[in-house]
């Protein structure tokens, strides 16, 4: 067997097709699974507005697809959202031949780590944020207003805000990273909290959809999750 160490260039780019492939693989076998359940998933999905929706109003479809289309759209984001993990198996199965084995002893750690908080993020985003979000635009609508959200509107929303805090929350693991590989010093981040803090607002207004609320409750977050990642990190020096 080839020491993956002696591997040409165009082996490691073999290599990496391979694991690719493998992921495509695997992420159409998740969502052949899902297929199934796809209007399961979207009911799970869609529930934290329909709870709070006025008796008598429903969602509503205003392309002539848009029934088909967005559960089905639902259900390959959850198929790659479940598929994540193994995703970050192949990534590590690729690159630890390269490091040292003191590397690979907070390298693995820290994919496992990035993996639940990315999953944490999501259920954040589901259980916390939304039903906050959502309740306040509800009870803010007038009398005149009829509440009837085009589905695919309330999906790009929700969507958009999952993926949001799922990579918010690998706050800790950058900043982990940054500080422990030697990239920045600790005192020297610390110097720059103003201007982080300041980017994670602006990080806010582009990723989380146009309000001020769902921008706060991207921001703050973020900011928190910095701080804790600087706490648990060490400079390679000290």
């Amino acid at each position: 067997m080839t020491d993956p160490n002696d591997m040409t260039f165009m082996g490691h780019l073999k290599e990496l097709r391979s694991r690719i492939i493998r992921m495509f693989l695997f992420a159409g076998i998740i969502l052949v699974c899902c297929l199934p359940f796809t209007n399961h998933i979207y009911a799970f999905v869609s529930a934290p507005l329909l709870e709070l929706m006025p008796a008598g109003s429903s969602m509503i479809a205003t392309e002539v697809a848009s029934p088909f289309i967005a559960p089905l759209r639902v259900t390959i984001y959850s198929a790659l959202i479940i598929s994540l993990p193994y995703f970050l198996i192949e990534l590590w199965g690729f690159i630890s031949p390269g490091l040292y084995k003191k590397e690979k002893t907070f390298v693995g750690p820290l994919i496992l780590s990035s993996i639940l908080l990315f999953y944490a993020g999501i259920v954040f985003a589901y259980f916390v944020v939304s039903p906050i979000i959502l309740s306040f635009f509800i009870s803010s609508a007038p009398d005149s207003i009829q509440v009837m959200t085009d589905i695919n509107k309330y999906l790009d929303f929700v969507l958009k805000l999952f993926f949001a805090f799922g990579f918010a929350f690998e706050i800790p693991i950058a900043t982990f990273l940054v500080i422990t590989t030697g990239l920045v010093s600790k005192e020297r981040i610390k110097t720059m909290r103003p201007y982080l803090i300041i980017s994670f607002f602006v990080i806010g207004m582009f990723l989380t959809p146009p309000d001020i609320f769902s921008q706060l409750f991207l921001a703050i977050p973020m900011w928190l999750l910095f701080e804790i990642g600087l706490l648990i990190s060490r400079d390679p020096k000290s």
